[in-house]
């Protein structure tokens, strides 16, 4: 009971701490002038991803929980798109694929690509022969460099067209300086880096505890606690109207943490990441692009109908797919 106690207490630190970064986050962009979509895909989703790269670190380093720090990325991946199936159930004028913008398409296919080049590696590392850099995987570099490249595009594509929308960009916050969200935006960081450095401690005693594979707690309960202020953000977006805000956010937390399972690879330094883990995580890898595809045909197709008045058939399709990945990985996680 205390172990599941700490786990509670850090997932409310790490929600609470995840709400402030996000609202602190959106005043600077009010007040540096930055387009909403841009900072749904970057500032955002980076923002909101603060706890699984602080937790990534931790686990690698501190903690020596490799598998945790893999599951929690590749966890977080799948739970980000679970998290469109709340609002689909939420939305309840239309299917929300119909109101999301189609350039929402491009950021998911990014996300595709990229998840997929991360469960390649996982597959290709595990003879442990491929060579390295050092310590460091030869996927590491070229994870950070299509993480580059695809910012540097979607940013492009924001651009060329922003003529073809207007937001809205009325001064939400004028009682609050540039300096001040700064500050408050740093406070809330050191709470999220704090709540992120005890997280794998806590799922080690978890697994300890319960006798569970740490492959298997990394995916599910580390992945749900620290896409804690993915789930906030989001929900909070889509009350508001800005149901693009709320996918770009998700797409590019994804985006993001696949650039943190390369930075985890940098501090991890027993060797390459992907060949110290489970083979496991590649059937998260891979459900991830399962749900990034079908969001894909969701955006494109823009299904109007629901089933049983609760979700579309998109959305209806991405929650068996995540109970699927969890049965899989308690069953035969190792």
């Amino acid at each position: 009971m205390i172990v599941w106690l700490q786990l509670a207490v850090c997932l409310v630190v790490i929600g609470f701490a995840g709400v402030k970064l996000s609202r602190y986050g959106d005043i600077i962009a009010e007040k540096s002038g930055m387009s909403r979509g841009w900072v749904g895909l970057v500032l955002l989703a980076s923002v909101t991803s603060l706890p699984e790269l602080v937790t990534g670190v931790a686990s690698v380093t501190v903690a020596n929980v490799p598998d945790i720090a893999v599951g929690d990325i590749m966890g977080s991946c799948v739970f980000n798109l679970l998290i469109i199936v709340v609002l689909d159930f939420m939305y309840r004028k239309e299917s929300v694929y119909t109101r999301a913008r189609q350039g929402n398409v491009l950021s998911a296919g990014y996300g595709i690509a990229l998840i997929g080049f991360a469960g390649f590696n996982l597959l290709l590392y595990r003879d442990g022969t491929f060579p390295s850099l050092g310590h460091v995987g030869l996927y590491s570099p070229l994870i950070l460099l299509l993480y580059l490249l695809a910012m540097r595009s979607l940013y492009r594509y924001e651009q060329a067209k922003i003529g073809d929308y207007v937001e809205d960009r009325v001064e939400l916050h004028p009682d609050m300086s540039l300096k001040q969200a700064v500050r408050g935006y740093s406070l809330a960081a050191v709470v999220v880096v704090a709540a992120g450095i005890w997280l794998p401690f806590i799922a080690k005693d978890l697994a300890a505890v319960m006798a569970w594979e740490q492959s298997f707690v990394g995916t599910l309960f580390v992945a749900a606690v620290t896409s804690a202020p993915e789930v906030v953000v989001t929900v909070a977006a889509l009350r508001l109207g800005a149901v693009d805000l709320a996918i770009g956010n998700l797409f590019g937390s994804n985006l993001f943490n696949i650039a943190i399972l390369a930075i985890d690879d940098l501090f991890y330094l027993q060797g390459p990441l992907l060949a110290n883990v489970s083979i496991t995580h590649a059937t998260s890898a891979f459900s991830a692009m399962m749900m990034s595809g079908l969001a894909v045909v969701g955006l494109v197709l823009r299904p109007p109908s629901r089933v049983f008045r609760t979700v579309s058939w998109i959305s209806l399709l991405l929650f068996v797919i995540y109970l699927l990945n969890t049965l899989f990985l308690y069953l035969y996680g190792n």
